[in-house]
Order: C-alpha cells, then structure tokens, then sequence
C-alpha cells in the first residue's frame, strides 16, 4: 500500500510513518516545517519528504491519504485556502483517513495495545513500560512521543503480541474531533493524571473527562485500568461507568503504592513490598510514572519484581531533564560547574514537578527555571495565573514572552525580583549570562526547539568562563 501523510514532521505522524515503512509500506508525506532532525530520521529510512501542501501532490495517486490534525480547512488572508491539497483531495472525492485510524486498522489489529493516557508523564511512562517489557523478553512494539534512550527511535513494530502507545487526548483530526485515544482500542489503559489541558479544544475540564470516559468505553471486561489514585478528576471518570478490572496506584490506599525516595524505593502491592527501583531518576512524578508502568505490565504477567530491575536499567527520554553541557564559570579547575538541562515541560504542573525533582536532587544549590509558555493553552493564557506557583522551587525565573497574547510581567509580578521577562532567546541569554554563578543549575523548559536556546546559553557561559 502506498500512503501519503500530511503532516509527517510531527511526532506522531513521524512515528506512524516510521512504522508503516517498516511495515513494508510505501510512504511518502509532506508538511510546511520540513528540517532536521525530523526530516533527516524519514529521508534515512527511505521516506519522501516534500515541502509545502501544494495540490500538485494529488498526482502522486497514493492508495490513501493519512491527514494529521495540523490540517485544517482555514484560509489566508487573501481567501485561498491554507492547505490546498486537502481541498484538492476532498473535491476529487479521494480516500482519506486519520492517523490514529490507520494506524489503528492496519498496525494495531490483533495486537495487545497497552495506552498510556494522561496530561503528564504520558512519554515518560510509555518509554518505561516498553522498556520494562523489553526486558522481560517480550520484544513489544511501541509509538512514543520522544525517543527512549533505551531503544534510540521513537517507533518500532516490535516481534511480540504486546505495543505499547502514547495515547494523546488531543484531537484526531478536522474532520474527526474525538480523542486520539479512542482509535487505539486498548486492552491495558493507564490513567495517570487529568488536569485542564488543550484550552484550544476542550472548553473546560469535564470535557476532557467525557474523553477519557469514551476511552474506559473500549476496554473490554477482561482488560486492566491503572488509575492514579490521587486524581479526584480520574474518580470522576471512573463514577460515570468501568467495566473493566482496575488497579489503583499512588495514593496512600492502593494497589500499588511506592516506601522511600524517589531515587531509592521499595514498590509496594497491598501493602506487600514486591519489587524495587534504584536509579538516577528523581522526582515523585517519576516515581508515579513508574508505579503506574510497573501495575500495567504486570497485566501481561511481568511480575513487579522483574520490572524494578528493569527499571533500574531505564535511561528516560530525550528532552526529560536532559543534560546539554557543563561549565566552569570562575576558569578554576575547582569551580562548581553550571549545568544547564533540557525539558520538555510546558503545562504549569509539569514545571513545577519538574523543579521540584530538580531541587530534591540538588539540594541547596541554585535553580534557575527559563521557560517558553509556547503550548496552544499556554499562548492564550488559560494558565498564566497559575506560573508563579508553578515556579515556586525556582531561585530566579526567566520566561520568554514573545509572540504572547497577555503581559507575562503582570503574570509573574507575585515573584517579584525574582522573576524576568524576555522577548527574545537572544535577550533571555545575555539576562542568565548577567547573573549566573558557579554551581548553577539552569533548567530550559518548552515542548518546542526554544530558538537553540540551550547551545546559545552554553557559549555565552564559555564565553563568561573564557573572559574571567
């Protein structure tokens, strides 16, 4: 079969096409954002990548279009329409479909798809459970929304029974406004956390509930639900109808609880302890993520045991607290380095569990929090209220406010002196070079590229160390 996808840069996109080349598909796409490293992963694995939605491409003949929900039926300025060879395909009357429902009819068929649903947490847990499986031999499949370190690509079709995805509650498509999830049919669904996301889609958080609620609809009576035990919203979900076993972590009252430090804690099944996990992961949001990893794949018979060890060998995903460099500021062989780190949080809960990870590794030490409120919900500031408690374990905040439409200096006025506001990359930089001290730990934080930010940062603190 011959597939052409519009949208193929995006990360779901990219992985679904990843698979079905692997799959022995024919695959070729298109997108307006058409550069490295995307771009580069495709053309690798024998992927036509073009540039644009131009209607020439209707030439091409594909025996389907997959439309990814960057799509849209919007027009420009001028009334021509944004994406012309969505409006060349829908008059031509041609065969086209989403990319959950391809991927669901012809990659997810027979197999046993474990989802990983939630606001937070969802690739970090989704690359652990696939690793923990990894391990216990049974060579899954898995679509995640980053790369695991373990495996080094986003996406493989996997030998064994079992796959393991991402399940994204934002929208399939213009043309189909459910859920991603909903296509993915899971017989393993975890829950792990439900907080106002999207405001772009969804009009209030109990719409978003009736989505997780239309995905607990399509797990069968013999499949598992792992639910976060501390989410009054997930208790929700559960009251308007479950018809499947459920397996409960997290809260002090649950299946599968967690005794001792993020880094070092005995996992614990009523009350029993069962396993353990020692690794360089901090974080109780870690911690959380894999409880939940561990109770779901114990449903395919990997015992918790077996899946701490697993754990313990787990390396995270890219752009997940990653480390970008070090520097010596002072030009002393004995001056504490600058770290500076890489994350992809963007919702106010993840940044502030992010620096609160952080700060339980660090101790005393400085932390310096740059963020780009870059997300859909963040640009219309449905959450900008909520980004000085987010912020709360930071020692100095710096927020890149270009292209806002609010005022981040009145948002952050509650931090006073310690918060700054920039609006340019370039400019945030001179403001970190300005007051950063040996030791520093600066944390960059957007679900975007944040203008190089993090490789500009480290030659501007070179540059400091080189002129001390």
């Amino acid at each position: 079969m011959h597939i052409h996808i519009l949208g193929i840069c995006g990360t779901f996109m990219g992985g679904l096409a990843a698979l079905a080349r692997e799959a022995g598909h024919r695959v070729t796409g298109c997108d307006a954002g058409v550069y490295p490293p995307m771009s580069d992963q495709l053309r690798e694995l024998g992927i036509e990548v073009m540039q644009g939605f131009g209607a020439e491409q209707v030439a091409l003949a594909p025996d389907i279009w997959v439309v990814g929900n960057v799509v849209s039926r919007a027009r420009n300025a001028d009334g021509s329409a944004k994406f012309p060879l969505m409006e060349a395909i829908l008059d031509r009357g041609l065969a086209y479909t989403s990319g959950p429902q391809w991927l669901a009819e012809h990659l997810l068929a027979g197999r046993h798809v474990l989802a990983v649903a939630g606001t937070h947490g969802k690739t970090t847990t989704t690359a652990m459970l696939s690793w923990i499986l990894e391990h216990a031999g049974l060579e899954p499949g898995f679509l995640v929304g980053g790369v695991p370190l373990n495996f080094g690509v986003s996406a493989r079709l996997g030998r064994g029974a079992a796959f393991v995805i991402e399940a994204d509650e934002y929208d399939t498509a213009f043309f189909d406004k459910r859920s991603k999830f909903v296509h993915y049919r899971p017989r393993t669904a975890v829950l792990n956390n439900l907080e106002f996301d999207h405001a772009d889609i969804f009009e209030n958080l109990q719409a978003i509930e009736r989505q997780f609620h239309h995905l607990l609809r399509t797990v069968p009576s013999n499949g598992r639900l792992v639910v976060n035990g501390l989410e009054e919203s997930l208790a929700r979900v559960l009251q308007m109808g479950c018809w499947s076993e459920v397996r409960s972590f997290g809260a002090a009252v649950s299946d599968f609880t967690a005794e001792g430090e993020p880094e070092d804690f005995a996992v614990l099944q009523q009350g029993a302890q069962v396993g353990r996990v020692r690794w360089a992961l901090g974080g109780v949001h870690n911690q959380l993520n894999a409880l939940a990893a561990i109770a779901a794949a114990e449903h395919l018979g990997v015992s918790p045991a077996a899946a701490g060890l697993a754990l313990q060998q787990f390396e995270n995903v890219k752009r997940r607290m990653e480390v970008r460099g070090r520097v010596a500021l002072a030009g002393q062989q004995s001056a504490p380095l600058v770290t500076v780190y890489d994350d992809f949080a963007h919702h106010p809960t993840a940044i502030r569990t992010t620096l609160n990870g952080l700060r339980r590794q660090v101790g005393a030490a400085r932390v310096l929090a740059v963020f780009e409120p870059r997300s859909n919900t963040m640009k219309l500031g449905a959450m900008k209220a909520q980004l000085p408690w987010s912020l709360d374990e930071a020692d100095l905040a710096f927020c890149h406010s270009g292209a806002l439409g609010w005022d981040a200096h009145e948002a952050l006025a509650p931090m006073g002196v310690r918060a700054r506001v920039a609006d340019s990359v370039d400019a945030l930089v001179q403001q970190l070079r300005a007051v950063v001290q040996p030791g520093d730990h600066i944390v960059c934080m957007s679900n975007g590229g944040f203008g190089g930010i993090h490789a500009k940062l480290l030659q501007a603190l070179q540059q400091t160390a080189s002129q001390s």
